[in-house]
């Protein structure tokens, strides 16, 4: 198999003042890569992991999106923004109150758990066919629907007022920008994101993805191509089903073969350890639902 013909998950260490898509369309041409995509989207300014997704791999875009999240976010208290960062145009500055390291863990407290968010203006959500920055970059406001979300913890790191830093581990569809805003309000003085950095999705963590020198500075994959882990690295916590020979031939043809089980997803393999893809298990079937080429079997270990 040539290199350009290979499928798998390469962890990047997104920089800073480019969009994921430029990280792709670099990649892109890099690796000589016909299927290419990323499985979750940064913004410009934010750095830190973004998986990006190879060949086959780009079958499995929605279950990487659906892998719980970390980052570290700086908040700067007493300035509000039109982006709710603070690359946005400043709306309004107050006066800090008193405040300390208590008073903020205590309004991060009432974050976390199952909340409602109201998505930010500068996203890509829609709304009547366009998108929702498009019409921000208009001048225009629509009233945006709460979105349930999850927060498992917010941790407060630092504290260097107007700046702290806090650590949220979340579910899919959070805006971290709009926490930032809201945190800023429940202490007062308002806040928008100073700084933001993505260090884990699912079981990828930043320290063992590739550095953004080595993406931006490469000029062929050769050395990339050793990153590159394995499709099924995303799906560590998914129940696994190895299957005879006999039945794989039906899973691969689109058939439910029997299969024993808890029901849920299952990451599905051949006898002899090949990565077919995802299936439903229901009673005693298993139901094809993404289907990848056979990948020959490779080690799925993450980096320690």
């Amino acid at each position: 198999m040539t290199d350009a013909g290979r499928s798998g998950i390469m962890p990047v260490d997104k920089g800073g003042g480019l969009s994921s898509f430029q990280v792709v369309a670099h990649l892109r041409r890099v690796l000589r890569a016909a299927k290419i995509g990323h499985g979750g989207t940064l913004d410009p300014a934010a750095t830190g992991l973004l998986p990006i997704l190879i060949g086959e791999a780009t079958k499995l875009t929605p279950y990487l999106l659906d892998l719980d999240k970390e980052y570290l976010a700086t908040v700067r208290l007493g300035v509000t923004t039109d982006t709710q960062d603070l690359s946005g145009t400043t709306v309004e500055t107050r006066p800090l109150p008193a405040l300390d390291g208590a008073a903020i863990q205590r309004a991060c407290g009432a974050f976390v758990g199952t909340v409602r968010q109201v998505p930010p203006m500068y996203s890509a959500l829609h709304h009547e066919g366009r998108r929702l920055y498009e019409l921000a970059r208009e001048g225009l406001e629509v009233e945006r629907q709460p979105r349930e979300v999850t927060v498992h913890a917010i941790t407060l790191e630092s504290v260097d007022l107007p700046d702290f830093t806090i650590r949220i581990r979340c579910g899919k569809g959070f805006y971290v920008r709009a926490l930032a805003a809201d945190l800023g309000a429940a202490l007062g003085p308002g806040g928008a994101l100073a700084t933001l950095r993505r260090t884990r999705v699912g079981p990828y963590r930043v320290e063992d993805a590739v550095t953004w020198d080595a993406v931006r500075d490469a000029r062929d994959g050769s050395g990339l191509w050793p990153r590159l882990l394995p499709p099924d690295s995303a799906l560590e916590l998914m129940q696994e089903v190895r299957l005879p020979s006999l039945a794989v031939r039906a899973f691969l043809n689109g058939q439910s073969v029997a299969c024993d089980g808890s029901p849920g997803p299952v990451r599905v393999y051949g006898p002899d350890g090949s990565f077919l893809g995802i299936g439903t298990r229901r009673g005693a079937l298993v139901k094809p639902e993404r289907l990848l080429h056979a990948d020959p079997p490779r080690p799925r270990v993450l980096p320690a």
